[in-house]
């Protein structure tokens, strides 16, 4: 029997499930959307080996594709992927370097190239951070945030997403952006810094997965930067959930020294490329 592609049904899921959980150091994002997935445009492929061992996963979550290929690096083409690709318009491919690629290859050959491609390093923890008592600047006061902060959050978020995450030329919704700061402030574990009566940091999970939860949303204000507070909260916040228990993953953009630099300190290593490829 040839290696097939088939769409995973109910009772694929326990075995879907171990593939993903043997894979889920480099692929948090994905684990993520395959525990939360909720709607008929959420559709979770697999690749068998002749023997009927899983080899590959395909998700595929609105307009988002995850590839999971593991050590599969020649999977056959896909048919499948022309009887979704005309029904909801795919915005972005997200996972490793070389399984992006592969499946971007085969995107091209139907006719759909990225708009944009962003490279970052993976990063992983998985025991007690360093500096975890770094000092900041006098008067810094570290807490939890809740709804009745979103406003004054607010523009920490607006320029968080305009920065890092929109895509090159897309316009920035205010109306999204707040709904999606209201999801982090009542769904995902955040931490912000205060100086005074005013909001200068933030840092959040974004993506929970089996074992680990993905660290995003970091974002210190321009005007408070090279102060230590980015380190002083992005410490204190890896090292409560470090002690809850969870592995910790992030992607950091290969052009921010200075981010790089903070997560090195605090114990972080880098176990791969990342990429996010926008269409």
């Amino acid at each position: 029997m040839k290696n097939r592609w088939r769409r995973a049904g109910k009772s694929d899921g326990i075995r879907t499930e171990e593939f993903l959980r043997s894979h889920e150091y480099y692929c948090v994002n994905a684990c993520a959307q395959f525990l939360q997935k909720q709607s008929p445009h959420e559709q979770v492929w697999y690749l068998t080996d002749p023997d009927g061992t899983i080899s590959a996963v395909l998700l595929r979550f609105g307009g988002m594709l995850f590839p999971v290929f593991g050590s599969t690096r020649d999977p056959p083409l896909p048919w499948f992927i022309k009887s979704f690709l005309g029904r909801i318009s795919i915005r972005a491919v997200l996972g490793m370097l070389d399984e992006a690629e592969l499946l971007e290859a085969v995107l091209a050959s139907r006719g759909y190239h990225a708009a944009e491609h962003r490279n970052y390093d993976l990063m992983t923890l998985d025991s007690q951070s360093r500096w975890e008592n770094c000092p900041g600047p006098q008067g810094l006061v570290l807490r939890k945030p809740g709804l009745t902060d979103l406003e004054l959050l607010y523009p920490l978020q607006a320029a968080y997403e305009q920065e890092e995450v929109l895509p090159r030329d897309t316009a920035f919704n205010p109306t999204a952006c707040r709904l999606n700061l209201s999801k982090i402030l009542t769904r995902e574990q955040s931490l912000i810094a205060c100086l005074g009566n005013r909001i200068v940091g933030k840092i959040n999970t974004n993506a929970a997965s089996f074992s680990r939860v993905q660290i995003g949303g970091v974002y210190v204000l321009p005007e408070y930067r090279g102060q230590g507070i980015g380190r002083r909260m992005t410490a204190a916040f890896v090292g409560e959930l470090i002690k809850a228990g969870r592995g910790l993953t992030l992607f950091v953009k290969k052009d921010n020294p200075a981010a790089q630099k903070i997560y090195r300190q605090l114990g972080f290593k880098v176990i791969g490329d990342y990429r996010i490829s926008y269409y």
